[in-house]
């Protein structure tokens, strides 16, 4: 199972993008609009300066308390670890375990192609589980 298959799985590809300069209150109101965790940081859409999310919010709430006027460039993670779609989804997985971050974009060739959360690799490796189980079902009833 790769992680090209978890991303034609997704409800939508889009992949939300927000300026560094924007205001932390701003990027609440996005991630609250499109009930997501994280967005991609980019000051032209494209290119990937940064990634955003719920728990970097949280962090620096919790060492200071002005964060919501901060900008996103000063709360967002700059070293960002990225996948690739022909990934496996067991390794992606593992990744994000060992790193305890919920979110990874999806690149290929340089291009930012998607990103996954850990809750859709999840519901994908449960489908396939449940799949398997159908066939092996299947299988021992002819018998």
């Amino acid at each position: 199972m790769r992680i090209d298959d978890v991303l034609h799985a997704k409800a939508s590809p889009e992949v939300v993008t927000i300026v560094p300069e924007a205001g932390v209150r701003e990027l609440l109101a996005v991630l609250a609009e499109h009930n997501i965790g994280a967005v991609i940081v980019s000051g032209d859409g494209d290119a990937m300066e940064g990634i955003v999310s719920e728990r970097d919010v949280v962090r620096h709430l919790h060492s200071d308390g002005t964060v919501v006027n901060n900008t996103v460039g000063a709360i967002m993670t700059a070293v960002v670890q990225t996948c690739s779609p022909d990934d496996d989804l067991d390794t992606v997985m593992q990744t994000m375990t060992d790193y305890r971050f919920r979110h990874i974009p999806v690149v290929r060739d340089g291009e930012l192609v998607g990103i996954v959360s850990i809750g859709d690799l999840v519901k994908h490796k449960i489908e396939q589980l449940q799949f398997e189980r159908d066939q092996l079902d299947s299988y021992v009833s002819q018998g």
